[in-house]
Formats: structure tokens, C-alpha cells, sequence
């Protein structure tokens, strides 16, 4: 078989944030970078962990956007740093008030990008890895073993199910 361009996917980004108008902000600055939000979930507690409220303050609201755009995954670490770049210009004397997780969706995984390394995940350009988050399976989502324990409680599998519907309709009218 002789290689050939990906099929585009499905630009998401985790949002965690303590500040409304600083979210509103970084959700324009979102859209600015990678076009036109197509669906936002609805918010949803993050208490599962302590981990950010140091640095962000409480409570934590996590939710994630789709975007209209598809894009090459190869893109995936351009996208993170440049989601990097917004989170540092929100920030609030040098902290934080929200956390830009991007990754795609396609029609088999969620693949969120990271800037830490560890064995499972596959390194792709500019110091970021591809961090294979959850398999769709069945009709599901199915967490990896490694994933963050909110991934791995099964709030979201309503979110990326729709997420995943929208992708596979923009894939239909590219074909």
C-alpha cells in the first residue's frame, strides 16, 4: 500500500476555567486561530481533582468545543502550542484562569496533545506527543487505562458521541 494523505479530523479542545470572562476571551482568540466553534458542551464540574485549584482558584468548570473547520493531524502540535499561547496571555499574574487541552476526534479515537512525555505516547513535532485518550468501540467510548480519571467516569461519552455524529456527517459530504 503505498502511503497517502490522512482523512482530515475533528479539532476539539478541553476547556477547564475558573473565570467566565476570561473564557469568553480565550473561546474569540480560539476562533480567531482555528475558525468557527460548531458545538460547545454543556459545563461540567471538575471536582474529581484538587490538582488545579492552586493555580486556578475554584471552582473548576470543564466543557469542550468543537470546531467547523476539519484539519490534518499533523497539525495537532502547531494547535497546542498556539493554545499554550492563549492560556499564557489569560493568565492572571502568571496563573492561569484557563486550560486549553486540544486534540481530534476521528471516526476510532480521541488523541489529545501533550508536552509530557510517557510510554504511551507517540511523539510528533516542536517537543509534543500524541496522547491516545479513548477508542470508540461498539457504539462507545472506551478509556484507556492511562487516561485522566474524568475521561475515565464516563461524563463525557454524550459530548464525544455528538462530536463524533457531526464529524462523520462532514466526512460524508467531503466523499
Amino acid at each position: 500500500m503505498k502511503p497517502h494523505e490522512p482523512t482530515p479530523v475533528k479539532l476539539i479542545c478541553g476547556v477547564l476555567y475558573s473565570d467566565s470572562d476570561r473564557l469568553s476571551q480565550a473561546r474569540a482568540l480560539l476562533e480567531q486561530r482555528f475558525g468557527p466553534v460548531d458545538w460547545k458542551s454543556k459545563d461540567f464540574s471538575f471536582d474529581i481533582t484538587d490538582y488545579y485549584e492552586p493555580e486556578m482558584g475554584a471552582p473548576i468548570i470543564r466543557l469542550f468545543y468543537s470546531f467547523r473547520d476539519l484539519v490534518n493531524p499533523k497539525e495537532l502540535p502547531r494547535i497546542k502550542l498556539e493554545c499554550n499561547e492563549i492560556e499564557d496571555r489569560l493568565a492572571l499574574h502568571g496563573r492561569r484562569k484557563v486550560n486549553l487541552d486540544p486534540g481530534y476526534l476521528d471516526y476510532d479515537k480521541l488523541v489529545l496533545a501533550s508536552a509530557k512525555y510517557a510510554c504511551h505516547k507517540i511523539y510528533l513535532d516542536l517537543g509534543i506527543y500524541a496522547d491516545i485518550t479513548m477508542m470508540y468501540s461498539k457504539g462507545r467510548f472506551n478509556p484507556m487505562r492511562w487516561c485522566f480519571p474524568d475521561f475515565k467516569s464516563g461524563l463525557y461519552e454524550e459530548t464525544f458521541l455528538h462530536i463524533r455524529a457531526r464529524y462523520k456527517g462532514q466526512v460524508r459530504k467531503m466523499q
